[in-house]
C-alpha cells in the first residue's frame, strides 16, 4: 500500500515537473549551484590530497627530517620572512647529528643541487628533472631500494666521485632499450657515471617522482657551492618506540650546535610524513568548513525559492487537488505528492550538481596528470542535503494543499 502510493507520488511529480520546464530548471538552478559548488571544490581538494600525500610520502618508515624551511607553508609573504633569516643548515650543523644522535639508525644529508634537462647517448629527458646531492644513508632515511646497481658509498663521497643513481623513470626514459649501468648521463654540462638505479616509487600515476638522480654530496657542493645552499637532515629512527625520543635528541643537538637560546623557539623545522599530512588537512579543513557555509546559504535561499514556486503550483491546481481529494484521496496523499515534488526537483538539481562538480573538480587531476576522483562521501552527503532541503522547504506548500476545503476548491476558478 505505501509503495503504491510512493510509486503514484512519484509519477506524479514527475508529470508536474515536466509540464512546466521551464519554471523547474529555473527553481532547481539554485539547488544546482548549491551542491556543485560543495562537490566542484571537494573533489578538487581530494585530487590535491592525493598529489600531497603521495609526494609527502618520500620518507622512510620512521624517518623524519630537519631543513631550514617549512616544507609546506600556508602563510602569508610577512610570515615567511622569518624562515628566510634563519640560519642555514650546513654540513657542519649535518655531521654534528650524524656523530651525536644515538638514538638514531641513520643519519642522512641532502640538498637540491640542479633542475633541467638530462641527456644519454641515446636521448634526452623533458625538463624539470632534479639532481640531488645525497649521503649513503640517504637510500635507508628516504626508503630508496635500488632496482639495479649499488647506491652511493662513502668512498665515493670521500673522493667526490662524479657518479650518479637515478630514479626508475628517469633511467627508463633515457636508456630505453638497455641498462642504464655504466652509461654516462649529463647533468648541466658534466658528465656522470651511473651505478645505480632505484627500485620505482609509488603508483604509475605519481611517476614524476621517480625522476631525480642522486650523485655524492661532496661532489654537488663542491660544483655548485657550500656558502648558500642549506642542507636537509633525514634522520631515521631504529623503531616506533623511540622515534619521539629520537626526534627529542635531534631537536637538542640542533639547538646546541646553531646556538639557540633556551628561551627561544627553533630556528629549523622538524617534519615528518605524518605531521606534514596532518598539517595539510588541517588546512584544508578550514578551506572545507568556509565553502560548506556559504554552500548552506546558497541551499537555504534555493529552498526559499522552492517553497515560493510550491506555493504558487498549489495556487494553480487548487481545483485539481479538490477533484482528487472528491475521488478519496486523503490529506496524507496530497501532503505526499508534493513533498515529493520539491524533493524531485531538489534531486534532479542535486545530480546535475553533484555531476558538474565531479568534472570540475576533475580538471586539477587532468592539468596534474592524476587519476580521476570521486568523492562518494560528499556525493551521498549532497544528495542527502537536497532531499532535506526539499522536504523542509516543500511540507509547507504541501501542509497548505493538504488543508483546502475539497467545497471550495472544486469552485475555484
Amino acid at each position: 500500500m505505501f509503495r503504491d502510493e510512493l510509486r503514484e507520488s512519484l509519477s506524479m511529480a514527475l508529470k508536474a515537473v515536466a509540464a512546466h520546464k521551464l519554471r523547474s530548471i529555473l527553481t532547481l538552478l539554485g539547488v544546482l549551484i548549491g551542491v556543485f559548488s560543495i562537490i566542484v571544490v571537494m573533489t578538487a581538494l581530494r585530487v590535491m590530497q592525493t598529489k600531497i600525500e603521495g609526494e609527502m610520502s618520500g620518507l622512510g618508515a620512521n624517518t623524519f627530517a630537519a631543513t631550514q624551511f617549512p616544507p609546506v607553508y600556508f602563510g602569508g609573504p610577512e610570515g615567511f620572512e622569518k624562515f628566510w633569516r634563519r640560519k642555514r643548515i650546513t654540513m657542519q650543523h649535518a655531521k654534528a647529528v650524524k656523530e651525536r644522535a644515538t638514538l638514531a639508525s641513520h643519519v642522512g644529508i641532502e640538498t637540491d643541487l640542479w633542475t633541467g634537462e638530462v641527456g644519454s647517448r641515446f636521448t634526452k629527458s623533458t625538463p624539470g628533472v632534479e639532481l640531488l646531492g645525497g649521503s649513503p644513508e640517504n637510500f635507508l632515511a628516504r626508503g630508496w631500494e635500488i632496482h639495479e646497481g649499488r647506491p652511493l658509498l662513502e668512498e665515493d663521497l670521500q673522493n667526490s666521485r662524479h657518479c650518479c643513481v637515478l630514479g626508475n623513470a628517469l633511467a627508463t626514459n633515457l636508456f630505453p632499450f638497455a641498462t642504464a649501468i655504466g652509461e654516462q648521463v649529463k647533468f648541466d654540462g658534466i658528465n656522470y657515471t651511473v651505478v645505480g638505479v632505484i627500485a620505482p616509487k609509488g603508483s604509475s600515476s605519481q611517476g614524476n617522482q621517480d625522476k631525480f638522480a642522486v650523485i655524492p654530496i661532496s661532489t654537488g657542493l663542491d660544483r655548485y657551492g657550500r656558502s648558500t645552499r642549506s642542507l636537509t637532515v633525514y634522520v631515521q629512527a631504529p623503531n616506533q618506540a623511540v622515534y619521539e625520543d629520537t626526534m627529542e635528541q635531534v631537536r637538542g643537538i640542533l639547538r646546541t650546535v646553531r646556538k639557540v637560546a633556551p628561551s627561544k623557539e627553533d630556528d629549523f623545522e622538524l617534519f615528518s610524513n605524518e605531521s606534514l599530512i596532518t598539517q595539510f588537512k588541517t588546512f584544508t579543513f578550514s578551506v572545507r568548513i568556509g565553502v560548506a557555509v556559504i554552500s548552506s546559504i546558497a541551499l537555504l535561499a534555493a529552498g526559499i525559492g522552492i517553497m515560493n514556486i510550491m506555493l504558487v503550483s498549489v495556487t494553480e491546481r487548487t481545483r485539481e487537488i479538490g477533484i482528487r481529494r472528491a475521488v478519496g484521496a486523503k490529506k496524507r496523499n496530497i501532503m505526499a505528492q508534493f513533498i515529493m515534488e520539491a524533493t524531485v526537483l531538489c534531486q534532479l538539481g542535486g545530480i546535475a550538481g553533484v555531476i558538474l562538480g565531479i568534472l570540475g573538480g576533475n580538471m586539477a587531476a587532468f592539468y596534474l596528470e592524476l587519476p580521476p576522483v570521486i568523492p562518494i562521501d560528499w556525493t551521498i552527503i549532497g544528495l542527502v542535503i537536497c532531499s532535506v532541503v526539499g522536504i523542509v522547504f516543500g511540507t509547507y506548500p504541501a501542509y497548505k494543499a493538504a488543508n483546502l476545503d475539497p467545497i471550495e476548491s472544486l469552485r475555484y476558478e
